[in-house]
């Protein structure tokens, strides 16, 4: 049986060594959940044992589906006292600290229950599954999935579901960019050849300045261009997709949107760090900021808790996604990642530290085109206004059978992200429903 729960983690995992009855399984996740409600601080201790290298939640995926369970007497007699053992670590030690556990909960209270109104919303449009999370001075405050990760086998979708997140990608490439900068193995603008020599030559200079903010010239997809089923094994292959088609602007002309300049972009990475374009994304960016559940889509490899993923048009019933293949664009729209991961690299980015202040400076400055226009975008992100008037960072994401927004509010310290296994009716979802469910957590 397979089991993605959160609250029920440390229950489950008491069952080792042979099959408990999944009704009886239920029940006790169903005990533990009442016991971290009704228990202050308990939560406090559920969060530490589901984030330790004993209980991560791929772990204990990997526990249940060997179907080695202690006997059923032994869980029985077991459970008790480990409930007992924990409520005595988790017990409050000062009335004060109790009041102020119980203040937290309720600040947010009228927030939260936004966040699941709209997240409803997004369910009732034809959404399976979707997550969202939102931090505050670099902590998560909110973390709910709503729907199903999986419609056929009913999975629900939870924090901790992989999605595709299609070019929120490109804010995770451009943080490793940067990073080489600060190392000085890559200059922004020397010639694109200098780091990609096989690259054709265009008539005019690119680089990876202009790449990293859309003025190479460099085309968009096509149509039927993103179904792509063709597995690439170096960046560098992927090229061949776009590298020999003429520019669509003079480079640095004008602002033209381009996920294939990102390839380009992973090339030049690649060349500067002298490693494989995703080791260096994970060496340089995922594994400082702990982002332990954000990877490479490869289709061919067993990526625990990823969802499955769906399409539709409206009036329509939702289908499977068909099967594609990201290899070609890991940089500008490959990767997964979990809405918890998001917040986290967010919230690297509201001061230096992670990366230096002249670097904050390189991502969130709009670029200008030659003649001085403002193009209201920097280095793997756009720089805006929300709704409110507030001062925004953000990227939004789409691809097949995902999609995702990244919102970072450097002024009040907020970032809230959301993905979800769809793609198709614009419908489904809004930017802006997105920025009012974080604002929510802005007012308390």
């Amino acid at each position: 049986m397979t089991v993605r729960s959160r609250e029920g983690i440390a229950p489950i995992v008491m069952a080792r060594r042979r099959r408990v009855n999944p009704g009886m399984l239920c029940k006790i996740s169903e005990i533990w959940k009442r016991f971290l409600r009704n228990i202050p601080g308990a939560a406090l201790w559920d969060d530490m044992w589901r984030k330790s290298e004993f209980a991560a939640p791929e772990e204990v995926m990997n526990k249940l589906t060997t179907q080695k369970f202690v006997p059923r007497r032994f869980l029985v007699a077991a459970f008790p006292l480990a409930i007992g053992f924990f409520a005595i670590l988790a017990a409050p030690k000062t009335r004060a600290q109790a009041s102020a556990t119980a203040t937290q909960a309720a600040e947010y209270s009228s927030a939260k229950d936004q966040a699941r109104a709209i997240a409803k919303e997004w369910l009732a449009r034809g959404i399976p599954g979707l997550s969202v999370s939102v931090a505050i001075d670099g902590k998560i405050v909110y973390s709910e999935g709503f729907g199903y990760a999986d419609l056929e086998e009913r999975v629900p979708a939870w924090p901790t579901t992989k999605f595709r997140i299609g070019s929120v990608s490109k804010p995770l490439t451009s943080a490793a960019l940067v990073r080489l900068v600060e190392d000085r193995k890559l200059d922004l603008d020397a010639p694109i050849q200098k780091y990609v020599p096989s690259f054709p030559d265009k008539g005019a200079v690119i680089t990876a300045r202009m790449l990293a903010g859309h003025l190479a010239g460099i085309r968009h997809y096509k149509d039927g261009e993103v179904d792509s089923q063709k597995h690439y094994d170096t960046v560098l292959g992927g090229l061949e997709r776009f590298q020999s088609d003429p520019l669509v602007v003079a480079p640095g002309s004008k602002f033209s949107y381009s996920s294939y300049g990102y390839n380009l972009l992973s090339a030049a990475i690649e060349a500067a760090s002298g490693e494989p374009f995703l080791d260096t994304e994970q060496r340089l960016v995922f594994r400082p900021l702990g982002l332990l559940h954000t990877t490479a889509d490869q289709p061919a490899q067993i990526i625990e808790q990823r969802a499955r993923f769906y399409s539709g048009a409206k009036g329509k019933p939702k289908e499977n996604a068909p099967y594609v293949d990201n290899s070609y664009k890991w940089a500008g729209g490959g990767f997964l990642s979990t809405t918890e991961d998001l917040v986290r690299f967010g919230s690297a980015l509201l001061k230096p530290g992670f990366l230096k202040a002249e670097s904050l400076a390189l991502l969130f400055t709009p670029q200008k085109t030659k003649d001085g226009t403002a193009t209201g975008y920097g280095m793997g992100w756009f720089i805006g206004k929300s709704d409110s008037g507030q001062k925004i960072y953000s990227h939004s994401g789409g691809s097949v059978g995902g999609s995702s927004e990244l919102i970072v509010y450097p002024d009040t310290h907020l970032v809230v992200a959301f993905i979800c296994n769809y793609s198709g009716d614009a419908d489904g979802w809004k930017g802006e429903e997105v920025q009012h469910l974080g604002e929510a957590f802005q007012k308390h």
